[in-house]
């Protein structure tokens, strides 16, 4: 459906200046592979104090990305520990994670996330929204309603912003737990969601998927044809973790 697959690392509240030498590895790597660069849409998203020293340094082949950004839509204001889109422009963000089920489960919601959706239209920064479903919507076999409505609340508003947006389906049961749901569930959620999106905005909209991802069970993953590309967690704190899950993914 997109000709090239997104592989996006999340350090989440990890690394320090030095630890962009992983980065600095990934990139020489991508430099290496022609092939790899015409296929994937290599994006790392980094605690805002790493992202200015890594533009400015180091970026070749690497789309940088923030972990997430204020609801308040104003660009300078007495919103102290808010950072607003017009920053992370000023950084040369690229991406943004919204609506991340860690931040969810400490406050953020689906009005705010909305919100912050909204505000990105006086940016270029594109969207990963993610969204997810707990080991008792899942059980209870109410993933589906659970997912699509949180997509529902976050871009019943937006639709006019439609093309910024990738979606991350995470099952928060996955998230670092080593534990990722059976390849045919995979495959009839991504092809319900891609029918949903379809249906209601009218639009194809990238879906990814989110939650152990690893170089061990990168494979599992590639007879599910909707699903565009990955939001890697912990695996991509470390280069050899990161390059091997796309070098197992195309070989």
């Amino acid at each position: 459906m997109y000709s090239k697959k997104y592989f996006i690392g999340n350090w989440k509240m990890n690394g320090l200046k030095k630890d962009l030498v992983q980065l600095k590895k990934v990139d020489s790597f991508l430099i290496r592979n022609k092939f790899l660069r015409k296929s994937i849409i290599s994006i790392f998203c980094l605690p805002n104090t790493l992202i200015d020293f890594y533009r400015t340094n180091l970026s070749k082949e690497i789309k940088i990305g923030s972990q997430n950004v204020s609801n308040v839509n104003v660009s300078f204001g007495a919103n102290t520990g808010f950072v607003s889109f017009r920053m992370l422009k000023d950084l040369k963000c690229e991406y943004v994670l919204i609506g991340h089920s860690e931040l969810r489960s400490v406050g953020d919601n689906d009005k705010s996330i909305s919100n912050k959706i909204k505000n990105s239209k006086q940016s270029k920064l594109k969207i990963v929204l993610c969204v997810g479903d707990s080991l008792k919507d899942f059980k209870s076999g109410t993933a589906y309603k659970k997912v699509t409505n949180q997509i529902l609340l976050a871009l019943k508003n937006n639709k006019k912003l439609l093309n910024k947006i990738i979606i991350a389906y995470e099952p928060i049961w996955s998230i670092g737990s080593g534990i990722i749901p059976k390849t045919m569930y995979l495959k009839n959620f991504f092809d319900k969601l891609n029918i949903f999106l379809i249906k209601k905005f009218k639009k194809q909209i990238p879906i990814i998927y989110g939650g152990s991802v690893s170089s061990k069970n990168i494979k599992e993953f590639k007879n599910i044809k909707k699903c565009n590309g990955f939001l890697i967690g912990g695996a991509s704190l470390k280069s050899k973790n990161y390059i091997d899950i796309i070098k197992n993914y195309y070989n």
